[in-house]
């Protein structure tokens, strides 16, 4: 199902590519952005993930530059039955993550030094697994290809502002008034495609990653301070490439008004942790790997104390080259 999604994403984004193509040039508009996208589908999948780390300037480490972090993603990735992904950082004082990769054998998980420097090791724990599930669920070709067409979509749109007025035959029906409409339309379609695509797999994620790390809480403090966090720390990689806001685990455009939150790519934390909360207490502090029960915490900002503290460790900050 993951490949059909991709599939049928890709058809429509490559349709959208076509119509603004069409609108700037005609058919012979259309037949450029054809093979254009047709190109971009064969980069996108095998590329759009080191694309994306590379816009996020984030650095691969291992087992030597950041023990702890290596030993989390380690042993999480054991109890989801995924192979060993890379490990990225990005030096950004907002604390986020997100997911890459075509496959579980080709994933990469990439956080920030902001997410190090204030999360607990339970509560990074928690979004560590998040991140896993969406390996796991095969969501992070489709989200990482999607961020690569989006941008290319609006890209492509605002190349039409300047030189869609310059067909001034009419001949496509559509004139100038037409390729105004799709410079609005295009980028706005490639968003709401996005929005469909996260705000479903997120709620999926927060599950499956709840149960990864056996304390879905933990997830739910996580939550709360990346969210409160995100709204005053601004992430500037984030907010150049806005058509891979969709990747992190909480939007990380800054503001939460205007085109931010009309394109707001994320469920409401609000939900998430009420959902976060009926899971904790349908399995308790047991995931996959069934530890000690733990009792949820009394609010979601407070993780739980009386859980197991699993193989990550104490619920102390990690310390590492990144302070």
């Amino acid at each position: 199902m993951s490949y059909f999604r991709t599939a049928v994403l890709l058809a429509g984004l490559t349709a959208l590519f076509m119509g603004v193509g069409f609108l700037i040039g005609g058919a012979n508009g259309a037949m450029i952005a054809l093979v254009v996208a047709a190109g971009m589908n064969l980069f996108a999948y095998w590329n759009s993930d080191r694309m994306v780390l590379s816009q996020q300037g984030a650095q691969e480490i291992d087992a030597r530059s950041a023990p702890e972090l290596f030993q989390i993603v380690s042993e999480l990735s054991g109890r989801a039955g995924l192979p060993m992904p890379r490990i990225f950082i990005m030096d950004e004082p907002q604390p986020n993550a997100f997911a890459t990769g075509r496959d579980p054998q080709h994933s990469a998980v990439a956080v920030t030094t902001g997410l190090l420097n204030m999360l607990n090791r339970e509560e990074l724990a928690g979004v560590i697994a998040h991140e896993l599930a969406h390996i796991r669920n095969r969501d992070t070709l489709l989200m990482t290809v999607t961020a690569t067409f989006a941008g290319a979509i609006s890209m492509l749109a605002q190349f039409g502002m300047f030189f869609g007025g310059s067909n001034r035959d009419n001949n496509n029906g559509f004139g100038v008034i037409g390729s105004l409409a799709m410079v609005i339309l295009a980028p706005m379609a490639a968003m709401l495609v996005q929005m469909a695509i996260s705000r479903t797999r997120e709620y999926a994620a927060d599950d499956m990653g709840g149960r990864i790390a056996g304390q879905p809480m933990a997830l739910a403090s996580a939550l709360v301070k990346i969210h409160n966090a995100a709204q005053q720390i601004p992430n500037d990689a984030a907010e150049a490439h806005p058509a891979s806001a969709h990747l992190f685990i909480v939007n990380p455009l800054t503001g939460g008004h205007g085109w931010d939150n009309l394109f707001a790519t994320h469920p409401a934390v609000e939900n998430r942790i009420a959902a976060l909360q009926q899971l904790a207490g349908e399995i308790g502090g047991g995931g996959f790997a069934a530890s000690p029960a733990a009792s949820p915490a009394s609010t979601p900002a407070t993780p739980s104390r009386g859980a197991s503290n699993g193989p990550w460790g104490s619920s102390t900050r990690l310390r590492g080259p990144w302070g």
